[in-house]
């Protein structure tokens, strides 16, 4: 059970304050890591908050920086190593998503602004390859390190479009093919860098959830349950686990792999 043990890693997450920052985070410290989180927006808000209560004072860091930005993210390697000490451990969360619902923008597929689909390869693909750069560059030089990128379901299946047709939207909502996109070169990126830093002790990992809890409809919800083989969405706290698997030493001969945490959705 050592294995899961993290104390003495310093971890870096991006987009911190996103839908499952809190999770990464609370999954780290409780294993014993200091965390410095990466943002471009300054409030913790409460949904970390509630994260940090009660755990030991300043093992936790908020940075203010945009994982577009190589200035930004260079300055927070720097800010990092003087609150916490070098990185060693990196999840890359940061990324851009448009959720179903009806209050949604919609276009045709041949109508969707560039600027929309820009938007989200810059964040989710680009903003990526930036923070591995900085930390991950970092690592490789230093010897030690473990990367884990955030893919998703939708980086190796496409999304099925009937599960929004019940949304009151002119024209029909459809899943930016941009996202998809982003997160499949995610886990072509983490491919490379395995390949590359493998020699240097730096593992590279992509985790990749398939759908999880977060407000969607009851309709939407009905659907994509009846295609998933364990019946349900997944629920933040069953991501935990898989960080811990490819953040810590219990995986330290897999390096290159993508791990979808699905329920068995992508077995059928």
């Amino acid at each position: 059970m050592s294995q899961f043990d993290l104390a003495g890693e310093v971890a870096v997450v991006t987009g911190v304050l996103g839908q499952l920052g809190a999770v990464w985070t609370e999954t780290l410290l409780r294993a014993g890591a200091q965390v410095v989180g990466v943002d471009r927006r300054a409030d913790a808000g409460p949904r970390l908050a509630g994260v940090l209560a009660g755990q030991e004072p300043g093992r936790f860091h908020l940075l203010r920086a945009d994982v577009t930005s190589h200035d930004e993210l260079t300055a927070s390697l720097c800010r990092c190593r003087e609150l916490a000490g070098e990185p060693t451990v990196l999840v890359n969360n940061a990324g851009i998503d448009q959720p179903p619902s009806a209050a949604a923008e919609s276009w045709e597929f041949e109508g969707i602004p560039r600027e929309i689909s820009s938007a989200v390869l810059e964040v989710n693909a680009l903003g990526v390859l930036a923070a591995c750069q900085v930390f991950g560059g970092s690592m490789a030089r230093r010897g030690r390190g473990t990367i884990v990128n955030i893919g998703s379901l939708y980086g190796g299946v496409a999304p099925d479009h009937r599960y929004y047709e019940h949304l009151p939207s002119d024209p029909p909502f459809i899943k930016p093919p941009a996202y998809g996109m982003s997160k499949a070169a995610v886990a072509a990126l983490s491919r490379y860098l395995a390949a590359l830093w493998g020699p240097a002790g730096v593992r590279v990992n992509t985790l990749s959830p398939g759908g999880v809890l977060g407000g969607q409809d009851g309709q939407f919800l009905a659907k994509f349950t009846a295609r998933v083989p364990l019946g349900r969405m997944a629920e933040p706290a069953d991501l935990s686990g898989p960080l811990l698997f490819l953040a810590s030493d219990l995986s330290q001969y897999v390096t290159g792999q993508e791990l979808l945490v699905d329920g068995g959705y992508t077995c059928l």
